[in-house]
């Protein structure tokens, strides 16, 4: 008797404690440019001639170092991507991205696409074949790919069809179409199973320039069309959890920035705000992430040295109820890695198809969490810290940090710890203030010691990399602001600029100071 009311006992606690939530992270993600290798494609830097599987392997790694950066080490659950090639020669029947990946799992990239001449089934892979194995090389495996299913050919405007959206999901894809769009991208739309709730999410990537009234018509055109399917999708359930994210071409501070336009895309049509107390009122269906961040953090890609919020991730009520799914207050966030994707000022490390390829991309991946609800409470909202109540932005844009602000805090090397060890993964990414003799080697390469190690010394400048070598070859002590980084598995400090070569002496600095040997 006792043991069968004990059992009751607990099978009352079981029945009345509210299920654990199931964290997960969406990440998205303009990856510029990712092509593959069949020989055919619409740019011209992109063809066989200038584009090779060595850019490819370079491209691929370089975009999984940084989603594996996600989430602690685990990488998103759900990634949403543009600019993805277009697949010139599609298979007769859709690709089985998960078999091909089983087939190769005893291959490493650098393998399979080392071979000279490379295979015809490898040239003819589609480019998110390749980011897949580069995921699961990057010890990401799990995904489901799910495409905008574009053709070659061209829209009904005449351009040139070359890009697409792409998702790649660890939750069961239950269904997914594509939404045409005149003369532009066509937005993708996927419902994933989470844990037995229904998720929707859309990618988008917008008719490009943001500034420009002519193609905000063409943006307000997908926007009419992504406003329908969610008005759709609302009607049968208001309180439905959807996600619409990509990159948008237009600003969170749209309206606000480009006050000529009478009608913007992303805020007069699609409806994206920032009051998210609005969500539980019903006055408001969308919320725009960007507002989880204080005004000067918002930025996700650098032009004419302004920050811009091109890549947007915009929530439903319904992931603010206590049912089905939710948003994880204030966990949005800026992929940004210092020393890996972005450089010293702060900005993208974005994509090189130079004879020695390098870099990621011109936008900052976006991050958000979300969860599944403890409770089954639709109409009851989860609790808030600090809720936006903003209904839009301000339109004065962030500027990029200069480089008289980089030199204010400039590291001096004698101020430091006789024993540092600059190269501890602390200092990547930051500016030193150099004062030292210098060698130049037989290939003309600069250098100097810092703390007995050698660091070459580097600047994209012609100009300025011929005055650094010809004070280093005259036996004047090199005195310069560098950025610590490597490249190639070589450790150098770059210049950018002309104003980082610091001529003058400084009292501030000991002689031979930064040699701590």
């Amino acid at each position: 008797m006792l043991r069968s009311f004990t059992s009751f006992l607990v099978a009352v606690a079981l029945w009345s404690t509210p299920a654990l939530a199931r964290e997960f992270t969406v990440v998205t993600y303009n990856i510029e440019n990712l092509f593959d290798l069949d020989g055919i494609a619409n740019y011209t830097e992109y063809q066989p001639e200038k584009y090779t599987p060595e850019h490819l392997r370079v491209k691929v790694a370089n975009a999984a170092r940084v989603l594996a950066k996600a989430d602690d080490g685990k990488g998103p659950d759900v990634i949403v991507l543009n600019e993805i090639e277009i697949d010139h020669t599609p298979p007769d029947k859709p690709f089985d991205h998960t078999a091909w990946l089983a087939s190769v799992r005893d291959r490493t990239l650098k393998d399979l696409l080392s071979q000279k001449p490379l295979p015809a089934d490898l040239a003819d892979l589609p480019a998110e074949a390749w980011l897949l194995k580069a995921l699961e090389e990057a010890g990401l495996p799990g995904y489901q790919v799910v495409t905008a299913n574009e053709k070659p050919g061209n829209y009904e405007n005449g351009r040139v069809r070359t890009i697409q959206n792409v998702i790649f999901s660890r939750f069961p894809v239950t269904a997914s179409k594509s939404h045409r769009t005149p003369g532009d991208r066509h937005i993708l739309e996927v419902r994933l199973d989470v844990e037995g709730h229904p998720l929707t999410v859309f990618a988008n990537h917008w008719k490009s320039g943001a500034g420009k009234a002519s193609s905000e018509e063409a943006r307000i055109r997908s926007a009419q069309i992504l406003r329908a399917r969610i008005d759709t999708l609302l009607k049968k359930d208001p309180l439905a959890d959807i996600l619409v994210a990509g990159d948008f071409n237009s600003h969170y501070n749209q309206k606000q920035r480009y006050p000529d336009f009478k009608t913007t895309a992303i805020a007069d049509v699609l409806g994206s705000q920032g009051n998210e107390l609005a969500l539980r009122t019903g006055k408001r269906d969308l919320y725009n992430l960007w507002f989880e961040l204080p005004t000067r953090q918002r930025g996700s890609d650098i032009y004419r040295d302004e920050w811009g919020t091109l890549m947007h991730m915009l929530v439903t009520r319904g992931l603010y109820d206590n049912a089905g799914l939710q948003y994880v207050d204030n966990s949005f966030e800026i992929l940004r890695f210092p020393g890996l994707n972005s450089d010293v000022f702060g900005r993208p490390y974005r994509w090189s198809r130079g004879s020695r390829p390098g870099g990621f991309s011109d936008h900052f991946p976006i991050l958000a969490r979300f969860r599944t609800a403890p409770t089954d409470a639709k109409e009851k909202w989860m609790a808030l810290k600090n809720p936006s109540t903003a209904e839009q932005g301000t339109a004065r844009p962030v500027r990029l940090v200069s480089s008289l602000d980089l030199f204010r805090t400039a590291i001096d090397p004698s101020k430091e710890p006789l024993d540092a060890d600059f190269r501890d993964g602390t200092y990547d990414g930051r500016v030193f203030l150099i004062q030292a003799p210098a060698t130049v080697n037989d290939k003309g390469w600069i250098s100097v010691t810092l703390n007995g190690k050698d660091y070459d010394v580097f600047t994209h400048d012609a100009a300025l990399r011929e005055r650094l070598r010809e004070h280093a070859q005259s036996g004047t002590p090199l005195r310069f602001y560098g950025a610590l980084g490597t490249y190639r598995g070589r450790w150098q400090f770059v210049l950018y600029g002309s104003e980082w070569l610091a001529e003058k002496p400084s009292s501030s600095l000991r002689k031979g100071s930064v040699k701590h040997s």
